[in-house]
């Protein structure tokens, strides 16, 4: 397999699933401005879409949309998912309401907005936040461990990090729990998101702190 992938984008979510599975990748970057790979292929040849991620299976077939990709990430490692009848629908309930909801809302913080813009999507997103995070059941979404959809919620946290939006102190927790995870932390100094990780290391030193001397 190979990901094609763009640092902080989305398809982070699919490069921290690839790791945590154990699955056998490639991985090459693309910028999405040019559509040049890392290596100066275009990336127009690999998807006409023009935008990431574009995940291309052994069989040759080129997976795109990162609910699509993630979904299959987590059919074909059944670990990346949750068991029961409703379980993978409950995941792409979850997956469906990040990308259309949290994720679009998120548009006037990467494009030329007016500040009052910005503000108004900084609302509607922590609004937003707070509903999913309604969702949790112990330390992540479904439960004791992650699926996909904490994956691409992931992203979605360090973006609101980025662009000061203000999130329920459940998911501040789930942020820096998902950020000591050996595969994510792979995965973003692959992206080359290293102050990142220490951003969140620094943070979680902290809290544990004042944990203990509160």
């Amino acid at each position: 397999m190979k990901l094609y992938y763009s640092p902080l984008a989305c398809s982070l979510a699919d490069h921290i699933a690839l790791l945590e599975a154990g699955a056998p990748f490639e991985r090459e970057s693309v910028n999405l401005k040019t559509k040049r790979t890392a290596s100066g292929a275009d990336f127009n040849d690999v998807t006409r879409k023009g935008y990431v991620p574009a995940l291309v299976l052994d069989s040759g077939e080129i997976l795109t949309e990162n609910i699509a990709v993630l979904d299959w990430l987590a059919t074909e490692y059944p670990t990346l998912g949750i068991p029961g009848n409703l379980g993978r629908t409950r995941v792409l309930e979850a997956l469906v309401f990040i990308s259309t909801e949290v994720h679009r809302s998120f548009k006037p913080m990467w494009h030329a907005s007016s500040e009052t813009q910005k503000a108004q999507a900084r609302a509607t997103i922590s609004k937003l936040l707070d509903i999913l995070s309604e969702r949790l059941a112990g330390n992540y979404l479904f439960g004791a461990t992650p699926s996909v959809a904490d994956f691409y919620l992931f992203v979605m946290l360090l973006w609101a990090e980025r662009f000061d939006v203000g999130i329920p102190p459940p998911f501040v927790a789930l942020r820096r729990r998902m950020a000591s995870r050996p595969a994510v932390q792979a995965a973003m100094r692959q992206e080359g998101l290293i102050s990142l990780i220490d951003s969140e290391a620094n943070a979680h030193t902290r809290e544990e702190c004042d944990h203990v001397t509160g």
